[in-house]
């Protein structure tokens, strides 16, 4: 299956004020997910024990939050997030940003600190 950043072929699951997030749960094992974040909003932040993830921004800039750490991250950056590190992202400016997550599925249902 061929998707791209600007439509990955997933479907809507959550949608309010700060974000909208669509994901594609299409493979067995993992889950491609989109995440448009409104302009001057960020992500509650959430750190997952056992799973890591990879970020890829494709529209927009702002800024990555990654453990104790912050970064500027814009259109092309890639980040690494290793299991168990807190993680969030800043949207700091009046456009919107994108990006797109890729992690091994699990439940969001049960996931403690959500975005």
């Amino acid at each position: 299956m061929k998707v791209n950043t600007k439509n990955i072929g997933g479907e809507i699951t959550k949608e309010n004020d700060t974000y909208v997030l669509e994901d594609n749960n299409l493979l067995e094992h993992m889950t491609l997910s989109k995440t448009t974040l409104k302009p001057n909003q960020s992500t509650r932040g959430h750190l997952h024990d056992d799973l890591e993830e990879v970020y890829f921004f494709t529209k927009g800039d702002g800024i990555m939050v990654l453990g104790e750490e912050e970064f500027l991250v814009k259109e092309d950056d890639v980040v690494l997030i290793p299991q168990g590190k807190f993680h969030r992202v800043i949207n700091n400016k009046s456009e919107p940003m994108e990006f797109v997550c890729v992690f091994e599925k699990y439940d969001r249902q049960s996931d403690i600190a959500k975005y």
